[in-house]
């Protein structure tokens, strides 16, 4: 059995904050954390060549969580008539390999419980050798989440949390903070494993002290799923994002204090990202 890890990472890797230029911007986020969101391919899917490109410029422990392209999730709402871009997404990511930890199906706020038939029709649908993380934005999964634990279960899917709750704590103080307020999602968030990895999505605020006190009562349970051998990967935002590679390599020694032996992140060179 592989030792437990603890992944962490950013929404991006890549800032018009971090001091990183030319083509390798990826190759030095990679020293500084082990994972990332590919939002990227939400937008648009990317050339085999460039994935090939991400493959060469992070090491094979490093780990992507891939977002389906909207045209899937948004357009089609994972119906079959998106079945084609799906297909052209998954021939793209392939030569990633293993450094994909696992597709991320992110629903609208419109794709509530009546829609879990199309979900579970949809994680049936798809190839085995990928695991899939699911984010949905109804609120009304939080009344009754045990439907949609149950088609996840089934299919050995992952529940995604996006913990936004100490960006609604009090009230914005920047301008990327008035926009996270207006645009992030306002759910309640329980910290539950369905899989052997969890994924977590956190916010925090552009205040770094405050960022880490909200992160606080996650540590026990990232500590507890590590314990029970589970290899979690936590992402953390905030709404500049200028610290967030930073706040991640915290967060990681902040788990790594309560949890002895934990494999170590990679150590980033001197001047790179800060």
């Amino acid at each position: 059995m592989n030792q437990p890890r603890l992944h962490v990472g950013c929404a991006q890797w890549t800032h018009k904050a971090w001091p990183v230029s030319g083509a390798e911007k990826l190759r030095s986020y990679a020293e500084w954390c082990n994972a990332v969101e590919g939002n990227t391919t939400f937008y648009a899917t990317p050339s085999r060549e460039t994935v090939a490109g991400w493959a060469d410029q992070t090491p094979e422990d490093f780990r992507f969580v891939l977002k389906f392209p909207r045209k899937v999730t948004h357009e089609e709402r994972l119906r079959t008539s998106g079945d084609e871009a799906r297909r052209i997404f998954l021939e793209a990511i392939e030569p990633l390999g293993p450094r994909i930890h696992a597709l991320w199906v992110q629903l609208p706020a419109s794709f509530g419980p009546s829609d879990l038939p199309t979900l579970d029709d949809f994680l049936r649908r798809q190839p085995t050798a990928y695991r899939y993380a699911v984010e949905v934005r109804h609120p009304a999964f939080a009344d009754d989440p045990r439907p949609l634990h149950q088609v996840l279960t089934a299919a050995g899917a992952e529940l995604v949390p996006f913990d936004t709750s100490v960006m609604f704590a009090s009230p914005p103080t920047s301008d990327g903070e008035r926009d996270a307020w207006s645009r992030k999602p306002r759910l309640p968030v329980r910290p539950h494993a369905l899989t052997d990895f969890p994924v977590v999505r956190y916010l925090g605020r552009d205040d770094p002290t405050r960022t880490v006190e909200g992160w606080q009562r996650w540590l026990p349970v990232i500590a507890r799923w590590l314990r029970e051998g589970r290899s979690p990967t936590v992402f953390v935002h905030t709404p500049d994002n200028v610290e967030a590679p930073a706040l991640a390599r915290r967060l990681h020694a902040e788990v790594a204090a309560l949890v002895p032996g934990l494999v170590p992140l990679p150590e980033p060179q001197p001047t790179t990202l800060f």
